[in-house]
């Protein structure tokens, strides 16, 4: 636990947008300001939920906010976005999602006729995901001073039995799986507030993994390794925690990695790389070596799970880093997002 004498190392004069980005800059937030304050000198690898255990029973709990400009987009709303990307945080840390409570944080202005839409959003996407709306809180601020209305969730999950998610847990040869095209909700995003003039038919991909989640569980529970859903800060800062965590190296295939073309240009256009753009309904999966053949057949049978793929695998080199090899022998280290070139977009 926390002292008075508890030493922070974040030294920043003050708060950047970077800061909420998903990259270095919130790493050095996160492990130099809360977790020191919060959980002591050695608060562990910090995933997307918390185990906590009441009585003997272990519940997973998981908490996030929801920030996204403008409120609906191609393929979702930021209602749908709160319901999924809570049960996502909760699916990849091996729990099932029971319950969630929501807060509103709405602009005094707000036409009803959005709100309720982004009700009816929430409510939906709760009933397909099969997890109930609890309760909730709401406040208002003054006119201008929230972009109509920010939500923030928090949920809680039942652990699925035979499966163990830890950076602990991953061996050299094991296999990184991706459940699908990366890059589609954040440059989704960017389309749908007109700062780009490209036109392209993309939606965001914003949707439950949990059914994705349970295939791969069913099929190989302990096979199964780790897991992270890369919103922010894309696929590449994800693995980058997941490398700098275990010890390890991850080695990806540039050729196996899918993107949509429309993706990839708007990504040439801005200068971005695919790897760092957010994701709302994709999932890493690390496997056993033995097991992969299997768990991706798990995940093509599965609807949403037809374009799951390897994308990598565990090795000894390069050190606590994540490379990415061409087709053509050419290879990169890939760091964790640096700055924040999409803002706001969740």
């Amino acid at each position: 636990m926390a002292t008075a004498a508890t030493k922070v190392k974040f030294r920043e004069p003050q708060i950047e947008m970077s800061h909420g980005a998903g990259g270095k800059a919130s790493r050095r937030l996160v492990e130099g300001l809360f977790a020191p304050l919060f959980f002591g000198s050695s608060p562990g690898p910090l995933g997307d939920a918390a185990h906590v255990q009441i009585n003997g029973t272990k519940i997973a709990m998981t908490t996030d906010s929801f920030v996204v400009k403008p409120l609906r987009f191609p393929g979702g709303s930021i209602g749908e976005l709160a319901i999924n990307g809570t049960v996502n945080d909760l699916a990849v840390s091996g729990a099932r999602a029971e319950a969630i409570v929501v807060t509103f944080v709405l602009e005094a202005g707000l036409p009803t006729e959005i709100l309720e839409a982004e009700v009816r959003a929430m409510a939906d996407a709760a009933e397909k995901a099969g997890v109930r709306i609890a309760g909730g809180d709401t406040k208002v601020v003054e006119h201008g001073k929230a972009d109509g209305m920010y939500v923030t969730t928090t949920g809680i999950g039942r652990l699925l039995s035979g499966v163990e998610i830890s950076p602990q847990s991953v061996q050299l040869g094991d296999k990184v799986l991706l459940s699908g095209p990366i890059g589609d909700h954040g440059i989704t995003i960017l389309l749908a507030r007109g700062d780009l003039d490209l036109e392209a038919d993309l939606r965001s991909d914003t949707r439950s993994v949990f059914p994705l989640v349970q295939a791969l569980v069913r099929e190989a529970g302990t096979g199964v390794r780790w897991m992270r859903d890369p919103t922010r800060g894309g696929v590449a800062t994800s693995l980058n925690e997941l490398a700098r965590d275990c010890g390890l190296g991850i080695v990806l295939f540039e050729e196996k990695i899918p993107v949509r073309d429309s993706v990839r240009g708007a990504c040439e256009l801005l200068g971005l790389d695919p790897l760092h753009i957010a994701n709302e309904g994709q999932f890493l999966a690390v496997v056993s070596s033995e097991h992969a053949e299997s768990l991706l057949g798990a995940l093509h049978a599965t609807p949403g799970g037809g374009e799951a793929t390897v994308i990598g695998e565990v090795r000894e080199q390069p050190d606590s880093a994540v490379l990415v090899t061409t087709l053509y022998g050419g290879s990169r280290l890939v760091d964790m997002l640096v700055g924040d070139p999409l803002p706001r977009i969740c």
